[in-house]
């Protein structure tokens, strides 16, 4: 025979307690007098009286007995109960009036999701700042997922940073935009094509390579080509935009790359920069999040934070 036991509950415990005492409880052992405690708690002193006599029956125990000198003295379970109750008022209380976030002395994990051009863009400087105002926050860095607004509903990741598509903003999801980024071509410097205006015609004749984070064949270049009824050779495809110019370094490809990135490895990989023969729109970088963190003091920073290092990007 199998015996089915009923586990109790914090709720079970505490079915029969008027948690209103509680703060009653908290003033009486602080003042030890039941008139300045109805005074404190703005009761009369009929009313501090009769709860007192209320907990009493419910704890088993007079909890304040006369003293020396009439004074009222707490019991060997009151001086129990005294930190637990205060502590337990002032962490509920915390939590009630929703705590604020220090971050000086804040110890948090934040989980950004971001593709590698967000992570050079705005990494560096996002990591300087925290050291900086927050040397206890520890950050975890993922790439994006593919579920951008599963993610941030279930808490997986608290903000992304990547372009916005629709089907992001979807559940509850919020964004802001954070910068505009624009394409440059870029090539060796010593490229026999660095040479000259980039023309139409040089652009199309010289082997490409293509960043496709998918792994997808085609991309924003084929279409404004194929529009023009024109073409390009790609010769080499990778899935990453850091990786570019090191593979441009050693080769004579051309690629299409966000400013950003060209102009943060030009100090390190001689490129030469020139601009697109044809037209190209560029895209915007988010930040997005979701509601169920919004007012969070602690995520309300971290945005703030990494709305403050894109205003540095240039």
């Amino acid at each position: 025979m199998v015996c089915i036991g009923i586990m109790r509950t914090v709720h079970d415990d505490l079915a029969a307690v008027d948690l209103n005492l509680l703060r009653v409880l908290d003033v009486l052992l602080a003042e030890r007098h039941v008139t300045r405690a109805a005074a404190r708690l703005g009761l009369t002193q009929s009313a501090a009286s009769h709860a007192l006599a209320r907990l009493r029956a419910q704890l088993d125990d007079p909890l304040l007995v006369r003293g020396p000198r009439g004074a009222l003295v707490p019991t060997a379970r009151a001086e129990a109960l005294q930190p637990v109750v205060a502590h337990a008022l002032a962490e509920l209380a915390a939590v009630w009036r929703g705590a604020g976030f220090e971050p000086a002395t804040a110890r948090r994990t934040f989980h950004v999701a971001a593709g590698d051009y967000a992570e050079l863009v705005l990494l560096p400087a996002l990591v300087a700042r925290l050291a900086r105002l927050a040397p206890g926050v520890d950050l975890f860095v993922r790439t994006v997922p593919d579920d951008v607004a599963g993610a941030l509903a279930s808490g997986a990741v608290d903000v992304v940073l990547a372009p916005a598509r629709p089907r992001d903003l979807t559940g509850g999801c919020f964004q802001r935009a954070l910068f505009d980024e624009t394409f440059t071509c870029a090539v060796r410097a010593e490229h026999p094509g660095a040479r000259g205006r980039l023309t139409l015609d040089r652009f199309c004749a010289l082997d490409h390579l293509l960043i496709a984070p998918r792994g997808t064949a085609g991309g924003f270049v084929d279409d404004a080509l194929a529009a023009l009824g024109r073409q390009r050779r790609v010769a080499v495809a990778v899935p990453h935009f850091l990786i570019a110019p090191l593979v441009l370094a050693g080769t004579d490809l051309i690629a299409t790359v966000p400013r950003r990135i060209a102009t943060a490895f030009a100090p390190m990989i001689p490129l030469a920069l020139r601009p697109p023969p044809i037209e190209l729109t560029g895209f915007t970088t988010h930040l997005l999040w979701h509601e169920r963190a919004a007012a969070d003091p602690a995520q309300r920073w971290l945005r703030d934070q990494l709305v403050a290092v894109a205003k540095l990007t240039g």
